[in-house]
């Protein structure tokens, strides 16, 4: 999960050697910290979250198996 959210940054940002992701497991759900270089964070949320929201969905479509909630969080 974590290589398929670095693919998708690295593509839409234009410094991808920032692209920096944190997991934090718990119990009941995994979240992806997502870090990017602050002139790279409109790119990743895109307009009105929709890049966003578009990520969010493949990543939450990829994690059907688990028996976890799967959450990506952007970080500036």
């Amino acid at each position: 999960m974590k290589d398929l959210i670095l693919v998708i940054a690295k593509a839409l940002v234009d410094h991808p050697d920032d692209v920096r992701i944190h997991i934090k497991d718990d119990d009941r759900a995994t979240t992806y910290e997502l870090s990017v270089h602050p002139e790279d964070v409109g790119k990743v949320i895109g307009k009105q979250g929709r890049i966003a929201k578009a990520m969010r969905t493949v990543v939450t479509s990829a994690s059907v198996k688990s028996s976890k909630r799967v959450i990506v969080d952007i970080i500036s």
